[in-house]
């Protein structure tokens, strides 16, 4: 076992090297600018990468290609035997892999560790439904003719990834479409290069150990207006998955959509969850802790916003500045430690803008927000902020551990009135750009139905007595609005990444028309 306070051990154990080329296609290239990484734990360097070309990018695009002529061409079941190799070799390297999204990302280990088995747990779902791509069939209103549906792979998928899961999303995506018989070609976070390179290096062992070209399982490393930009604008990539800000996703979505190519978009959330009078506070306390304050505040999925009844928003505050005040911070490498670094200086700065912005609007700091000076790492303390929803504040998203608290309904309202006054929050929580995750912590059945039912919560997930953060491989993971409407991971998310075809076969002796339709003589 590698101890994981050592840099050289981790790296070692994944085969990065001082320097590393930063695109692979069976073989691993890379002659352009080399990129220094470092670690947001004390700013120490991790290692260099060379970026690849705009030509190298063609050359690993059309290697790409190739290999998913062949790959598509396997059996179903064959590829999921190639997804099961994978996911068997990430558990064998489990530990120095989250490791070292520790080291590059900031997250505290059990976090590192956590996206890693989520890595496992996609690819062991995937093998399972790798026999389970399926079609239906029709009723023909046509004599003696039947009509099904079937789905065929698309081709070279691009996947584009964040730096906050900089290893879990591939997974959804790699995994699933690999299954479904398609290529990936990754284009991760210049943040986070080095967990992408250990990857993919993993990836084609288990190619070559089943036999098949790696090259199914691609990468590039490059800057975004230059490969990033020829990777959107590829008609050789059906389908981009783009996971960021809804500014890169809207960019992603005109160009892909120009060429009348297909996105999967995961971009900002601005999450909120609904405390009413009713809810358990001894379970409400925990999971707003750690949505808000896990991985410091960069989830997708973290929250940012809590809507609480008036009559117990003060004990709730109460509790949160407590709580908040025994978060440990620092290196997340030590096993005390629940908050890590943010994964830059200018994500430092742009918490310390909306701090000010808070401010300027007329919110007021309940709580922390300062910047902490540890082991010359990007550091800082989670910020409560008392605010209304309507603040231009609020209304985005800052990537970064401020939680808001936005009060509804009255001090005095009786139990019935209580819960008719959840329609308040409900219009509150739906009153932002973004729909991706969304709580409500409630005693009452009358509460949390109406907050799921159609007039509910307007997000692509929405939870009852759970956070917003930590969804389960199983379910489709995406949300509604500016958070871009794709769907990943479980549930039928598959079928983004197929092609859906209508048949027809005719076994009569005669050609009669659909609608009765009669054509000649």
């Amino acid at each position: 076992m590698i101890k994981v306070e050592n840099t050289t051990q981790v790296l070692e154990a994944l085969g990065i090297h001082q320097v590393n080329p930063g695109g692979f296609c069976g073989e691993w290239i890379g002659t352009g600018p080399e990129m220094g990484v470092v670690t947001p734990i004390d700013g120490s360097p991790l290692a260099r990468v060379r970026q690849v070309t705009e030509q190298e990018y063609d050359r690993i695009v059309e290697r790409a290609h190739q290999a998913w002529l062949a790959w598509r061409a396997l059996p179903a079941p064959r590829r999921g035997e190639v997804v099961r190799l994978l996911g068997n070799r990430l558990r064998e390297l489990k530990q120095p892999l989250g490791a070292l999204v520790t080291l590059e990302m900031g997250k505290i280990l059990v976090e590192g560790e956590g996206e890693v088995q989520e890595m496992i747990d996609i690819c062991d779902f995937a093998v399972g439904l790798s026999r389970q791509l399926y079609g239906l069939t029709m009723q023909s209103e046509r004599p003696d003719h039947r009509m099904y549906e079937q789905w065929h792979p698309l081709g070279v998928v691009g996947v584009i990834s964040a730096f906050n899961f900089p290893v879990a999303v591939w997974s959804w995506n790699a995994a699933i479409a690999a299954v479904c018989g398609d290529a990936v070609l990754w284009k991760p976070a210049s943040k986070t290069p080095l967990t992408a390179i250990a990857v993919t290096t993993i990836a084609a062992e288990a190619c070559r150990q089943a036999g098949v070209d790696p090259a199914i399982f691609s990468l590039v490393v490059g800057p975004g207006p230059t490969v990033g930009e020829r990777l959107i604008g590829d008609t050789r990539i059906p389908l981009v998955s783009c996971t960021g800000s809804t500014e890169v996703g809207r960019h992603v979505s005109e160009v892909v959509g120009r060429r009348l190519g297909h996105t999967i978009l995961e971009l900002g959330g601005n999450n909120a969850i609904v405390v009413t009078p009713s809810a358990n506070l001894d379970l409400a306390l925990p999971a707003i802790l750690f949505g808000a304050v896990g991985t410091a505040g960069q989830r997708c999925t973290s929250t940012r916003r809590i809507i609480v009844h008036e009559s117990i928003r003060e004990e709730l505050v109460r509790r949160l500045r407590r709580a908040y005040a025994d978060v440990p911070i620092g290196d997340p490498r030590q096993p005390g430690t629940l908050m890590g670094p943010l994964v830059t200086k200018r994500s430092v700065d742009d918490m310390q803008r909306a701090i000010a912005a808070v401010r300027e609007q007329g919110g007021e700091i309940l709580y922390g927000g300062e910047t902490l000076d540890l082991a010359g790492g990007h550091y800082v303390r989670p910020c409560i902020a008392a605010v209304t929803n309507d603040l231009p504040i609020v209304q985005t998203e800052t990537f970064a551990p401020i939680l808001y608290v936005i009060g509804y309904g009255t001090k005095t309202a009786s139990a019935r009135e209580a819960v008719a006054e959840v329609e308040e929050a409900i219009r509150i929580h739906n009153d932002v750009p973004q729909g991706l995750s969304s709580a409500i912590f409630t005693e009452h059945v009358r509460e949390m139905e109406r907050f799921l039912s159609n007039r509910g919560s307007d997000c692509g997930i929405a939870n009852v007595n759970i956070g917003t953060s930590g969804a389960e491989i199983g379910g489709a993971f995406g949300g509604e609005k500016e958070t871009g409407g794709g769907r990943e991971s479980g549930s039928d998310a598959w079928k983004a990444y197929m092609r859906r075809q209508t048949n027809t076969i005719n076994w009569s002796t005669a050609l009669p028309l659909a609608q009765g339709i009669k054509f000649g003589g």
